[in-house]
């Protein structure tokens, strides 16, 4: 599967800094420094309807580690997925009618357009779940021969025993963690598994749904978490850098994935940390596909919004909160940007040198976007006020506002 075109990014004077980033498995800031090439997973879409804002500022705030990164000369080395089979998926199929490889290849081509036009750095491998199959069916059959699997009515669940460090990354107590699982696409009812939050590793073939030749483990189709970790350490390895994801997805998800990874390898830890965006609401509920309360990107495109304003309205919050989609969120955005582009469009400016540092180091201070947002509107309004006698000023600030957060001046 191809990933989406990767926009320039300019080089600016100087060397940005080492990324303090907000861990949920420790619960506190860390200071990551991957090396001369950094590796970041983050989990894709379940391509069954179009690109929303929430998932925008999700995959935003990984861009924005990706700058960062790149503002201290390192290699990124990002891998994205595309869950291109699963239970929404079909479902969503068969209620409209369609084909479910077609209705995937659709929403999977929107949503690249939807990356291309908000400037979100590609994935050097961006793997769909069914490509992936021929490497996921030899992990589960290793993790069943080690004992930390099990079968079950032609079904093979993971064994959450098998991982001692099992509950390490989301830290919540066995009720929370039923009520989730339950909530987001286990089975904790189900009769006859060792331990109801065991989850699906392959699920045996059903009537009239796709379905593969899993070798000694029947025809069947991957379960949710598996997908992400063959992916994962085909391409990264164990110990990579930031497991990124909406933080919906820290349970079961992430937790379930470092748990088959783990138990896999027999190392630790799948990540080093991992990093989850906040959720984005509109009409004071979760945006979310199964609520249908969603403001779709490729929409606002549409109706002729300016992407570089979607970016803006969603740099205006810090990724890790929780907050609310409104018209007056889009209306301060485009607002900003067109200070911001006059502020830029005159032949010369007040220093910027200082600016650049800025937003370097809020960046790089667990990505606060709002600090750095704050800092070009502080340059742009002594512009506004008193100008300047710095010829390059203005240059300086386009290619730094485009190189570290993404937004064409």
């Amino acid at each position: 599967m191809h990933a989406w075109p990767a926009s320039e990014v300019p080089a600016l004077p100087g060397q940005g800094r080492d990324l303090r980033i907000h861990d949920t498995a420790t619960e506190g800031l860390v200071t990551l420094d991957p090396g001369p090439v950094a590796r970041i997973y983050v989990c894709g879409i379940t391509p069954y309807d179009a690109t929303h804002i929430g998932h925008a500022a999700t995959y935003n705030a990984f861009d924005l580690v990706q700058r960062v990164w790149l503002d201290t000369k390192r290699q990124v080395h990002y891998v994205q997925n595309v869950t291109d089979v699963d239970d929404p998926l079909l479902e969503r199929a068969t209620r409209d009618d369609i084909d479910w490889a077609a209705l995937a290849e659709k929403e999977t081509a929107l949503f690249r357009e939807d990356m291309t036009a908000l400037r979100m750095l590609p994935p050097r491998h961006y793997i769909g779940a069914v490509e992936a199959i021929p490497g996921i069916i030899p992990l589960v059959e290793r993790l069943r021969d080690a004992g930390a699997a099990y079968e079950l009515e032609g079904d093979v669940y993971f064994s959450v025993e098998a991982d001692p460090h099992f509950g390490e990354v989301s830290r919540l107590d066995a009720a929370a963690m039923r009520l989730l699982s339950a909530e987001r696409g286990g089975d904790p009812e189900r009769a006859g598994k060792k331990n109801p939050l065991d989850p699906m590793l392959w699920m045996a073939a059903r009537e009239g749904e796709p379905s593969w030749d899993g070798g000694s483990l029947g025809r069947g189709r991957p379960g949710w978490h598996i997908e992400c970790v063959a992916i994962a350490l085909d391409h990264l390895g164990m110990g990579f850098d930031v497991q990124g994801g909406g933080s919906d997805l820290v349970f079961p998800h992430h937790e379930m994935g470092a748990s088959h990874a783990q138990a896999l390898s027999g190392e630790f830890p799948f990540a080093k940390a991992y990093v989850h965006a906040g959720m984005v609401a509109l009409d004071g509920e979760k945006m979310s596909k199964s609520k249908g309360n969603l403001v779709f990107v490729s929409t606002l495109r549409r109706d002729g919004v300016d992407p570089a304003a979607i970016r803006l309205a969603l740099l205006a919050h810090h990724y890790r909160a929780d907050w609310e989609w409104t018209d007056q969120v889009l209306e301060e955005a485009l607002a900003r940007l067109g200070r911001w582009r006059a502020a830029v469009s005159r032949p010369d400016g007040p220093p910027a040198e200082a600016l650049v540092e800025e937003i370097r180091e809020a960046l790089a201070e667990d990505l606060d976007a709002p600090a750095a947002l704050r800092a070009v509107d502080r340059w742009a309004a002594r512009q506004q006020e008193q100008g300047g006698t710095d010829e390059g000023a203005p240059g300086v600030v386009s290619r730094a506002v485009d190189a570290l957060l993404g937004v064409a001046l």
